[in-house]
């Protein structure tokens, strides 16, 4: 992608589908043999990987990604084992165990989990609530990498769980186990993200008694008739919020339709603060430049309703913008600021700390992990050949290099593909000069 900054961002962009909720919820739709519809489901590669696995355990699956919609129905389970060539495709394969369990009593093969490099993303929350349900669950060798295997021949049995830590993965399988389980589960200190409140708004059209008490509690009752649904996929609040930084960080204004404000109340509190403009439409959020932006800020990213930690890495380029000295504390992951590097290189004021800069009780205090980072500006930015190493921060990538002098080359595109759909079309209606070509070897 070839990119020459300086240009504001101007126009309407429709943000697309939430990924982190159709992948999901396409795993979601096995524990039925009904037909099942989604609408707004983007044209990204994390879907196109999800429908290859689903189709290879047999779903049936027609999508029209011109119009956004896709039918699965899953009669027959083809196979219970997920090759190896899936391993470390995305985060997915991993709750295939939730969901299926309860649709086979053949033992369930799944390849280790993978997703983006930004430090190691233990799948043990899931393995205990999992065994809690009667399931037995053990991690072997292959022959190029491991890979668990699931089973619960005397079938699933509801349960207390209590998660250690909110975590959003562990509480989908959890979910998904517990909707064939006998009898009644509870999930105490659950995730209750959008895209998860999303899952349990799908799980009970299609037939599931399911809802969220007021303590971070989600009650599951089992169930045994499902029904066809119909379902509207959430807006990606993380492009949502991605496109509107954008827009103000190159001193334009953008109207992000589809953008939805309860999903984003943390983010558009701490872009206010910076001085960033937004005014909340029918159908979208306006996002523009309205004066000089402000530092001073204290940012800790945390779980719902707390600041999201895929909003932090282009935030951290629009504090570049900022007049004064801004700080983020990652709480979520351990190694989420690989990208700074970059940054450095291309003008940002930037150190990094392994204290704990905030008052959040961490699980990374005292570890020697990079989990801090102070932001000083305003800095120019200059152009540079960059390769992206994971989906977010390419983003930010993409967002230094709208502000930048003279021109950058971003390679490792299929990252940002992943969570992205057709940047390079929206960024190019927004007036940025953009363009996507194939690299020459040299």
């Amino acid at each position: 992608m070839k990119i020459r900054g300086g240009i504001p961002l101007e126009g309407s962009v429709k943000a697309a589908g939430a990924k982190n909720a159709i992948t999901k919820l396409l795993v979601a739709s096995l524990l039925s043999k009904k037909k099942c519809r989604f609408f707004n489901v983007p044209n990204i590669q994390e879907v196109e990987i999800t429908v290859e696995l689903c189709e290879e355990i047999g779903s049936e699956i027609t999508w029209d990604r011109e119009t956004g919609t896709l039918e699965i129905q899953t009669k027959e389970l083809k196979t219970s084992y997920i090759p190896q060539r899936f391993s470390g495709a995305n985060r997915v394969p991993i709750l295939m165990i939730g969901a299926l369990l309860g649709r086979t009593n053949e033992a369930i093969i799944i390849p280790t989990a993978g997703g983006c490099k930004i430090g190691p993303r233990p799948i043990n929350f899931h393995i205990e609530a999992l065994k809690k349900f009667g399931a037995h669950i053990e991690y072997r060798e292959m022959r190029r990498e491991g890979a668990y295997f699931a089973q619960a021949p005397q079938g699933l049995k509801g349960t207390l769980i209590t998660l250690p830590f909110p975590s959003v993965g562990a509480t989908e399988n959890t979910i998904l186990a517990a909707t064939r389980a006998k009898g009644t589960t509870l999930i105490k200190n659950a995730a209750i993200e959008p895209e998860i409140i999303d899952l349990i708004l799908f799980l009970q059209k299609l037939g599931v008694v399911i809802f969220v008490d007021v303590d971070r509690t989600i009650h599951i009752e089992e169930t045994q008739e499902f029904h066809e649904t119909e379902h509207t996929v959430i807006t990606d609040r993380i492009e949502a919020a991605s496109l509107g930084m954008a827009a103000i960080a190159t001193q334009g204004r953008v109207f992000v339709e589809g953008a939805q404000h309860p999903h984003m109340i943390a983010f558009l509190n701490k872009l206010r603060k910076l001085g960033g403009g937004f005014d909340v439409k029918q159908n979208g959020i306006e996002f523009f430049y309205q004066g000089p932006l402000k530092g001073g800020l204290h940012i800790e990213t945390d779980v719902h309703p707390g600041f999201l930690t895929d909003w932090q890495q282009p935030f951290v380029v629009l504090m570049t913008q900022a007049e004064g000295i801004s700080i983020i504390h990652e709480t979520i992951y351990e190694n989420r600021f690989g990208y700074a590097a970059t940054l450095k290189e291309m003008g940002a004021d930037i150190e990094l700390f392994t204290h704990c800069l905030g008052g959040k009780p961490c699980r990374f205090a005292s570890q020697n992990f990079e989990h801090s980072i102070i932001i000083k500006g305003p800095t120019p930015l200059i152009g540079k050949k960059i390769h992206v190493p994971d989906l977010r921060a390419g983003f930010a990538y993409v967002l230094a290099a709208l502000i930048a002098e003279d021109e950058s080359i971003i390679s490792g595109l299929h990252y940002i593909d992943r969570g992205y759909e057709n940047l390079t079309g929206k960024l190019q209606v927004l007036g940025a000069q953009v363009e996507r070509t194939a690299l020459i070897p040299a």
